[in-house]
């Protein structure tokens, strides 16, 4: 399924480009279709940092993304790169104790704030404390409006900027009155760029729910039903991916990455999947049953073959071995976005090796290529009738995690 985002240049006193804006989309038409606020963000998030991702959409400059009330109380920004993320509050949200809360202890961190189509008033001077930007709405205010905005900023030593700039008037305008970064239709309109998004099992995503919501989950049972899934497999490695983790080594399985991301924030990532997803019907493909059989067959090959000590890998080979059908692009580069260990990405894209080997057999089965499953069953010592056992209880267990009771 093709998923869209929106970007709208951000530019400095010189014309450099700063950031982007990150808009939602749902197709190609230019404009915001109305939707609820917390799944245009979710929505926004998810394609441009686990789909589309955001080194293709920023280029290593500033993302500005809106969040609304319930996702700034649920700190979900913490999930993502403070060095990149930049939070836009919402000129709507209502600045209680709780959210002013949220958002001081997520600038501690070292997350940047913008106050979105921001107009004085008294209930809003706690945020003013904690802004990093400004943004000036060109058509809805006037000249002594904007003016005054500026003074503000200049006091609190705030950067101005200044959006909806329609023509050059209003750019020197802007800039005769201290404004420093500017965005609007005089410099350019949105533009849409899109991904692929990968079908997903909507019953899964009630298992983890029930989880986490334990007083005591079971990180175990979690990792389990990630790793079954393919869609929330590739999205939780390219969160991994996207953060400011420091990654001292290679992950080799979704426990491991879940460990890195820590059950809190791992919280806060699956409501915004559940909140993009949960809501349109889950599409379970040919293609996903495909990739969870090769899972399961390689896992119990290396198991056959008595080299299951990392059995992990070779499930997670499997799984993501069709992520080039699914997602429309080319093995290697979706790999390269993935923190898994070099191993199974050489695995593969062809290097030999164990997991080669297996991958090898797993596919001369499935493709009924005998003549190189004879060679690889002699050279391995196994017995050809296992595999068939192998590939058949492989295809029951994906049935059976494709059930959606």
């Amino acid at each position: 399924m093709e998923v869209f985002v929106a970007r709208q240049p951000i530019f400095d006193r010189d014309k450099n480009i700063y950031g982007y804006e990150l808009l939602y989309r749902n197709g190609f038409d230019n404009f915001y279709k109305s939707i609820d606020g917390d799944k245009a963000t979710s929505e926004v998030i998810n394609n441009s940092f686990l789909l589309i991702g955001i080194e293709n959409l920023t280029e290593g400059k500033k993302a500005f993304i809106n969040f609304t009330t319930k996702l700034l109380k649920e700190e979900v920004p913490n999930i993502f790169n403070k060095q990149i993320l930049v939070i836009e509050i919402l000129e709507g949200v209502q600045p209680d104790r709780e959210l002013i809360n949220a958002c001081k202890r997520m600038k501690e961190k070292g997350y940047s704030i913008a106050l979105d189509d921001f107009i004085f008033e008294p209930k809003f001077l706690p945020l003013l404390e904690l802004a990093d930007i400004i943004k000036v709405d060109f058509i809805q205010s006037d000249k002594n409006e904007r003016r005054r905005l500026a003074q503000i900023g200049k006091r609190k030593g705030i950067t101005l900027l200044a959006e909806k700039v329609e023509t050059r008037e209003e750019f020197e305008e802007a800039l005769d009155m201290g404004y420093s970064l500017f965005q609007g239709y005089f410099f350019s309109k949105p533009v849409i760029l899109s991904g692929n998004d990968l079908p997903t099992i909507p019953n899964n995503y009630f298992r983890i729910i029930k989880e986490v919501n334990k007083e005591e989950p079971d990180i175990a049972k979690i990792s389990s039903i990630i790793e079954r899934d393919l869609s929330l497999s590739y999205k939780l490695l390219r969160l991994i991916n996207s953060a400011s983790f420091y990654l001292r080594e290679e992950v080799n399985s979704i426990n491991n990455a879940l460990a890195l991301l820590g059950l809190e924030e791992f919280e806060k990532w699956i409501s915004l999947i559940v909140i993009k997803d949960i809501s349109k019907e889950g599409t379970i493909t040919e293609n996903i049953k495909t990739s969870l059989i090769r899972a399961k067959l390689s896992e119990s090959i290396a198991e056959e073959m008595g080299i299951e000590e990392n059995k992990s890998e070779f499930f997670l080979m499997g799984i993501f071995s069709m992520l080039d059908v699914l997602m429309n692009r080319k093995l290697v580069d979706i790999l390269n976005d993935l923190p898994i260990s070099n191993k199974i990405k050489w695995a593969l894209l062809g290097a030999q090796g164990e997991l080669r080997d297996v991958y090898e057999l797993t596919l001369s089965y499935e493709r009924a290529n005998w003549d190189r499953l004879l060679e690889l069953i002699d050279k391995f010592k196994l017995k050809e009738y296992i595999i068939g056992e192998l590939y058949i209880e492989a295809i029951e267990w994906a049935n059976q995690i494709l059930e959606l009771e």
